[in-house]
């Protein structure tokens, strides 16, 4: 009786052409513009370029940017900018930022390593101050940063973001030669325990004095690596380099008339070992100013910039948060490129942005953890999902951040995609390396929850957010887990190639994006229709949402020509009414 009353329902909804609203992309207009941000990226990548240009529109913030020649990484055998450098040109974008500073920008977000070395890639590598200056002669990147601070501090309307990095353990296979062998014993003879500073030793001269020593104190021996020498000398130089270039900016910015200028430091790729970067850590932290922060992420520096931009001239006063774990290792690093627990990267970011921790707040965090047992890792997300789904049903916005590190296979993002709304979610994380998502879910998070409690919504803005989240879902969902592993099986197998660089040796890159084009319209369909037939809050006080509208995705590309991440185009149609279900099934 039951399944023939549900039949007769389902008839009456499909005789009445009630599917859910679904409306087509189009060609779009650029978004709306707002104030300006002159923005130097950190490199050419999706997370430094696109994504960063998404959070800012969703803010109601413009981006502005040099062209892309001037950031752009070419690692080894790839085509270089200019016909000459595999690397940014530091000179022309400091000449780009004053342009900017002419033309009366006040707001500014400036990758250092970008404007000293050319690029994170570059500034692992580079170990002299001589900067070259095109058509002739040369400059120095103590010279420029110098100058180019001193003439912002110039204007008090200036709000300057500093974006710094804490060299990781070792520099960048595949560029400037370096190899996997190389990467692994340099790795192996940062990580190593050297002994711990404190108080009046802390200066630039003891920590590259204790570079060469165990934690004992005894001398390092590069031959018990496998390293010569002269290959470690030029790892240390360039490590001082990017030392001495951060204390001297820190040292700066201390002095007076640099009140509006804020640094952000990352850590990139660490290890939970008392290694290298322990003292270097240790002694920006001691230079900090109020405002100024030094986390863990480097790739997530631009995220965290814009957001803290956004909610210092807002007038932000913070917010309670709800944290809630699954999977039981929260108390351990997330990979082994953290140098901290999972809580305590999570807390230092909570503080970063204003959030207090509490038991019952409006606001939810919810983060799978790596399993602490294979056998119930069923368990460990299906809570998860049943508490997003009691959020939503509760209307507390969350944010969602997956920290299990690929433990989960597809099995988590297949659950999620089948019995959630993924468009309804303030952010999500997942993709890329563990050391990024508490920043970059927190960074979308946050930003998405401050904006509606202020009000200002527009089309651009809303837009701009919905691209932000289907961008992070659908690469993690689709590609990470999925794709990469056929793309890189193909280039390996069928092209005989490299999967980490497709130019060396040259194979067909035709070839390679037409497989990429093919897998993810395969493998997206499911998480398409599941956002299509999402709804997104659109209000927080009173509460309201809007329905997606369709969604298209185009000119897919490997911007390093590489299969570890990818590019791609978001088109979307117009929004609609929320979408409803009866009966399970999806009528508006």
């Amino acid at each position: 009786m039951k399944k023939r009353i549900l039949a007769a329902a389902l008839a009456c909804l499909l005789l009445a052409g009630c599917g859910v609203q679904r409306t087509e992309p189009e060609a779009e207009e650029p978004a709306a513009g707002g104030a300006e941000i002159a923005y130097v990226p950190l490199d050419d990548r999706p997370d430094n370029v696109e994504r960063v240009v998404y959070l800012a529109e969703s803010l109601g913030y413009r981006l502005v940017m040099p062209e892309e020649v001037l950031y752009r990484t070419a690692l080894d055998g790839q085509p270089k900018n200019f016909d000459s450098l595999q690397r940014g040109e530091p000179w022309s974008l400091y000449t780009w930022v004053l342009d900017q500073e002419a033309a009366g920008c006040d707001r500014y977000i400036l990758s250092l390593d970008q404007l000293h070395s050319g690029g994170l890639v570059s500034s692992r590598s580079m170990t002299g101050d001589e900067i070259p200056i095109p058509g002739g002669g040369t400059t120095s990147a103590t010279e420029l940063m110098d100058s180019l601070l001193s003439a912002l501090a110039r204007d008090e309307n200036n709000v300057v973001w500093l974006l710094d990095s804490v060299m990781r353990l070792a520099p960048t296979v595949g560029y400037e030669g370096g190899t996997l062998e190389d990467y692994d014993a340099l790795r192996a003879y940062g990580a190593e325990p050297r002994p711990e500073l404190d108080g009046s030793g802390f200066t630039v001269e003891n920590i590259e004095a204790d570079y060469r020593r165990s934690g004992s104190g005894e001398p390092l021996n590069p031959t018990a690596f496998g390293l010569t020498e002269a290959r470690v000398d030029e790892y240390l130089a360039a490590r001082s380099r990017k030392l001495r270039l951060s204390d001297r900016m820190l040292e700066t910015v201390r002095g007076d008339g640099y009140e509006n200028f804020r640094v952000l430091i990352g850590i990139d790729d660490s290890s939970a070992e008392e290694c290298i970067q322990k003292n270097e850590i240790a002694y920006l932290r001691s230079l900090l100013r109020q405002g100024d922060a030094l986390l863990s992420g480097v790739d997530d520096l631009a995220f965290k910039a814009v957001v803290k931009l956004y909610l210092e001239e807002t007038g932000w006063t913070g917010a309670n948060v709800a944290v809630r774990y699954y999977g039981g290792t929260e108390d351990q690093p997330a990979c082994i490129y953290d140098f901290q627990p999972l809580t305590s990267i999570i807390a230092e970011h909570l503080e970063f942005f204003g959030l207090t921790e509490t038991a019952d707040a409006e606001l939810q965090l919810l983060v799978l953890t790596q399993p602490a047992d294979e056998t119930k890792m069923a368990a460990y997300y299906g809570a998860l999902i049943d508490d997003l789904n009691d959020c939503r049903k509760q209307n507390r916005p969350v944010i969602l951040i997956d920290a299990g590190n690929n433990r989960y296979g597809t099995a988590f993002h297949d659950a999620l995609t089948k019995e959630t709304e993924l468009g309804w979610l303030l952010s999500y994380a997942g993709f890329l390396d563990m050391a990024i998502v508490t920043g970059t879910a927190l960074s979308h998070g946050v930003a998405r929850y401050a904006f509606l409690q202020n009000g200002g919504q527009t089309d651009a803005t809303e837009r701009a957010f919905a691209r932000t989240l289907a961008d992070s879902v659908i690469k993690d969902f689709c590609y990470r887990n999925v794709v990469r592993e056929d793309v890189a099986a193909y280039v390996r197998d069928n092209l005989g190639g490299n999967a980490n660089n497709f130019w060396q040796p040259d194979i067909d890159r035709e070839s390679v994006t037409a497989l990429l084009e093919r897998r993810m319209t395969e493998e997206t369909a499911d998480v398409v229709k599941n956002l299509e037939r999402s709804n997104l809050i659109s209000s927080l006080a009173p509460y309201e949402e809007r329905g997606w509208g369709g969604i298209r995705l185009e000119n897919y590309r490997f911007p390093w020509d590489r299969a570890f991440e990818i590019g791609m185009d978001i088109q979307l149609g117009d929004f609609t009414e929320p979408h409803e279900k009866v009966l399970g099934l999806y009528i508006r």
